[in-house]
């Protein structure tokens, strides 16, 4: 529980600042590309909170690369309206418009994460 303690609290803290972006920013560059670049901070900590914090950080930041531009996929190929799904969270949460933009925020995102994994490596290892 110890290690999972820190991403806990990030992963609170950051998908506060996610809902409250969705919620008081509409269409302005927070909304649109700063909401993309935080959900793969966000969807970083809720798996090492989830994992444990004791697996590879940097192969978990790419996995959750490749999950985020697989669900921007599911967006451009139409699946929430091919499967008719219509509960208001779910077409949220999926998305229902692809924006080539998004895979640029998810990869910037994903950078910085790395670059965090790397820093507080980097003091971990100094201590």
């Amino acid at each position: 529980m110890k290690k999972r303690l820190p991403y806990i609290i990030i992963f609170v803290l950051l998908f506060a600042v996610e809902v409250v972006i969705a919620l008081t920013q509409h269409g302005n560059f927070i909304r649109d590309y700063g909401g993309d670049i935080i959900i793969m901070w966000v969807l970083y900590c809720f798996v090492q909170a989830v994992l444990g914090g004791e697996n590879n950080h940097y192969i978990v930041n790419i996995c959750l690369l490749v999950f985020a531009v697989g669900v921007d996929f599911l967006q451009l190929w139409g699946f929430v309206d091919r499967f008719g799904i219509e509960n208001p969270v779910l077409r949220t949460l999926i998305g229902t418009s692809f924006v080539p933009e998004d895979l640029l925020c998810y990869a910037a995102g994903t950078g910085i994460a790395c670059a965090g994994v790397f820093i507080a490596g980097r003091i971990r290892a100094k201590k």
